[in-house]
């Protein structure tokens, strides 16, 4: 019997080699020789790559009998998830193998800031002594301020614990038990910032998130304040960061992250290195020989199980079970729905009902709950959130999930409803199907709104006391700012009097002007809801 051919396309460590064991046929090839790895990738099963390796549409194309592409790390740059997902080619990573790494180094950025180590290095190694110039600070009954607690924010606050430190943290996604079990004290990011000695972010970086840290936020902070960011370049604004440093704002930034890597490709001068308060490094979050190997050995195992037919618990894309042809068209609707569920949420969520009714009924739609899961936490965490670990983000976050089957469905032939309750004990209730022949994903019901508009990229959602006008008043103002509504519709207002208006438009909607929008037809809901596609 032939054995299944697994390419190694960069070079891995020993372990992950071992872990594949004797079953395989173990070939090599470089991957940046782009030629060698298309003639490679003919008989190949399974490719192991870094980030060197680009795995693209063509390559997939030049792999008829490739079943798994493994990157030994985090990150998927590299790969075409998408062209992989519509050739039944499985993308899995490593997405645990770096948090300890992430955690320590960050630990490191605080503790460097703290006693200002590398500068007083510099001095020493050109041969000065001056003590009294380096008097560092003790991290003992300081306040540390964690802007993210998913894992690696977790794990952060574990470590920072045994300094005697405080631990705050904000995430509106972390309920107050989960936060409380791990001995940290939830704020509102404000307050966070007014009171933190310390503050390390480690949130996804989304439209929401980018530049979350700038001015207004630094004005917040004291001066003796330090900022860390070892989690995603842009997070914070990097001018502003150098304004609040040289002005005196805050006291020190720790960076190894940048909006551009590296920060000044073309030789030009980069502000903040110059800064005598900034202690930078090179991307070295997962740099570590412990997350290297045990990337590779995670990746190996899962190389594994694909090829034998199991279960894949770092897949990224759709992977793990038979999924009926009836039901698969509908995954992609039900996280686009747990999408705009997270967009109209005010709260953390607490529980999740996902009720599936109509034909579907009579078929196994589990995936239908991984699939809710995954939207609705794909901008919440800062890993990567697949089908198969995105109920672990959720336990870890205390969701509780339910998934509920009906054939009764009066209006529709099929309709998935996401029924979430929230901190506050709210209850927010989102509802989709796919209509017509061509299957086009819809949203038609929001809080019991009847509704119905295409899922699209761009969307406003907006609840105001129903009076002549209002549409005239936010299509002016969007009109004013050249944004083009590509598609409208109103619910009629319900027992208190409000509508619900859902706008599709072309683009982006700044901040500035969903305020002036918000505060001119007076929404007590107004919500800003960005949809992807995996």
């Amino acid at each position: 019997m032939t054995k299944p051919v697994v390419l190694i396309a960069e070079e891995l460590s020993p372990a992950t080699i071992d872990a594949l064991g004797p079953d395989f046929d173990v070939r090599y090839v470089d991957g940046t020789e782009r030629p060698a790895l298309l003639s490679a990738l003919a008989d190949a099963n399974a490719v192991l790559i870094r980030s060197a390796t680009k795995i693209d549409a063509e390559a997939i194309a030049a792999a008829p009998v490739l079943k798994v592409v493994a990157r030994a790390g985090v990150g998927l740059d590299n790969v075409d998830i998408k062209t992989a997902t519509t050739a039944g080619v499985m993308v899995v990573n490593a997405p645990t193998s770096n948090i300890i790494s992430a955690a320590e180094l960050t630990v490191g950025h605080i503790l460097s800031l703290a006693r200002r180590i590398p500068a007083a290095h510099a001095s020493l190694a050109e041969g000065r002594w001056k003590r009294s110039a380096y008097t560092g600070t003790e991290l003992f009954e300081k306040t540390v301020g964690i802007i993210g607690l998913g894992r690696i924010g977790a794990l952060i606050a574990a470590r920072l614990q045994a300094f005697g430190v405080t631990v705050v943290a904000y995430d509106p996604y972390v309920t107050p038990a989960r936060a409380q079990q791990l001995g940290v004290t939830l704020l509102e990011l404000d307050n966070l910032l007014a009171t933190s000695d310390f503050v390390t972010i480690h949130m996804p970086k989304t439209p929401e998130t980018t530049g979350m840290i700038g001015a207004e936020q630094f004005r917040l902070m004291k001066p003796t304040a330090y900022v860390v960011n070892v989690a995603r370049g842009g997070l914070i604004d990097e001018e502003a960061l150098h304004a609040a440093l040289t002005t005196g704002e805050i006291a020190g930034a720790g960076l190894d992250v940048f909006t551009s890597e590296p920060p000044a490709p073309d030789g030009t001068a980069f502000p903040l290195l110059s800064l005598p308060n900034v202690v930078v490094t090179p991307h070295l979050g997962a740099s570590t020989d412990e997350a290297q190997e045990k990337a590779g050995v995670s990746v190996a195992k899962s190389v594994k199980l694909a090829l034998e037919g199991d279960l894949v618990p770092d897949a990224v894309n759709v992977a793990g079970g038979v999924i009926d042809p009836f039901v698969r068209p509908g995954i992609a609707l039900v996280e686009q729905l747990g999408q705009f569920f997270t967009g109209l949420a005010h709260s953390a969520l607490t529980s999740l009902d996902i009720e599936v009714r109509g034909e579907l009924a009579a078929y196994d739609v589990s995936v239908y709950r991984l699939a809710a899961l995954k939207g609705i936490l794909a901008n919440v965490v800062s890993e990567n959130v697949s089908y198969v670990n995105a109920p672990l983000f959720a336990e870890q976050r205390g969701i509780e999930t339910r998934l509920i089957v009906e054939a009764e469905s009066p209006l529709y032939r099929n309709i998935t409803i996401l029924r979430g309750t929230l901190a506050d004990g709210s209850v927010l209730t989102v509802a989709g199907t796919l209509a017509g022949t061509r299957m086009v994903p819809k949203v038609v019901g929001i809080n019991g709104y009847e509704i119905e508009v295409p899922i699209e990229r761009h969307h406003l959602v907006m609840r105001y006391a129903d009076r002549p006008g209002i549409v005239a008043i936010y299509g002016q103002k969007l009109g004013d700012a050249g944004i083009n509504i590509a598609g409208l519709q109103v619910a009629q207002a319900d027992s208190s009097g409000r509508a619900l208006s859902v706008l599709t438009v072309d683009s982006p909607v700044p901040e500035e002007l969903l305020e002036d929008m918000r505060d001119s037809v007076g929404a007590d809901l107004f919500r800003r809801i960005e949809v992807t596609e995996d």
